[in-house]
């Protein structure tokens, strides 16, 4: 259940960012390397949910590889991305995690240390609204287990919204809100053994 969660919903989220002026396209060169400039961010989330309700909670970014979300109450839900792995954590619970290899996810062609784009069936879909730019990527290694759609803004260019699909066809949203991007994020809050360790011993 909390897999779907994060990595397979059913509805889509609008933007909530203001409404903004046209601009031109961005590049698949200029998206990755904006990725790869992008070593530490935090800032607020929504996320649609399979049943259509809404999570929200706060995003930690440190790349390469790695990503936290921490949820925000009711939802008691923790994921941390390590460089090799997923792990969904049940705040109520001292159980261990459920943990999946990032490499099967699409996630993992984002978060690796050098993003390429321009790289051969990385990119199924690029296109412009005449505010956002889309891209559409995979995992040319595991392509079916889904995929990731980012949408990109302008001046300055900014990630601004995701969509996964998963291998089932179903949808999670992630809408971020501004982020952060001058600021020290620890290691330690990626650390998936430590986190777990201290679950158990709560």
């Amino acid at each position: 259940m909390k897999r779907r969660l994060f990595l397979g919903g059913a509805a889509a989220l609008s933007l909530t960012t203001p409404a903004l002026a046209s601009t031109r396209p961005l590049s698949l060169s200029e998206i990755s390397k904006y990725l790869n400039g992008l070593k530490n961010a935090k800032g607020p989330f929504t996320q649609v949910n399979p049943d259509g309700t809404l999570s929200k909670g706060t995003l930690y970014v440190k790349l390469p590889g790695r990503m936290r979300f921490e949820y925000t109450a009711p939802n008691d839900t923790l994921v941390i991305v390590s460089p090799s792995r997923i792990a969904i954590f049940d705040k109520r619970s001292n159980a261990g995690p459920q943990q999946y290899p990032l490499r099967k996810t699409p996630l993992h062609t984002i978060l690796k240390k050098n993003v390429n784009l321009n790289e051969s069936g990385v990119v199924t879909a690029h296109h412009h609204d005449g505010t956002y730019t889309s891209i559409t990527t995979k995992n040319p290694e595991n392509s079916g287990f889904g995929n990731l759609e980012l949408m990109f803004t302008e001046k300055p260019t900014q990630l601004r919204q995701w969509i996964v699909t998963n291998e089932s066809g179903q949808k999670t949203t992630i809408t971020l809100g501004k982020l952060s991007t001058k600021v020290e994020i620890p290691g330690r809050l990626f650390d998936i053994d430590r986190i777990a360790k201290e679950n158990e011993t709560r």
